[in-house]
């Protein structure tokens, strides 16, 4: 399985992703594709000068079970810690830390 997310990207680049992928949230692509379709694809999304920011993970014989590719911009960026990849959110960014909600009794 290979999942592809897009940020600030255009219409067309979606419109042609959508091609060989489903497209169930606006700018996430997921699909079953061979290896060859998938780096075809994701050289068209890394060359795009238009393209914000983009993330592919697919499956692969790692740790964790999959690889990560990164492009342009994106909010949230990747950071191998000692052969594990965690994210890491741009300060700033739209899904950045958010004000604590305090509870009370329990609810």
């Amino acid at each position: 399985m290979v999942v592809l997310i897009l940020e600030r990207v255009p219409a067309s680049l979606r419109g042609e992703l959508s091609r060989w992928m489903i497209e169930p949230r606006v700018g996430v692509f997921v699909g079953t594709l061979s290896a060859l379709v998938r780096d075809k694809l994701w050289e068209r999304v890394a060359d795009n000068p238009r393209v914000g920011g983009a993330m592919l993970l697919y499956r692969s014989n790692t740790e964790q079970g999959f690889a990560v590719r990164t492009a342009g911009d994106p909010d949230r960026s990747l950071v191998d810690f000692e052969g594990l990849m965690l994210v890491r959110i741009r300060p700033g960014a739209k899904g950045g830390r958010r004000k604590a909600v305090e509870q009370k009794d329990g609810f």
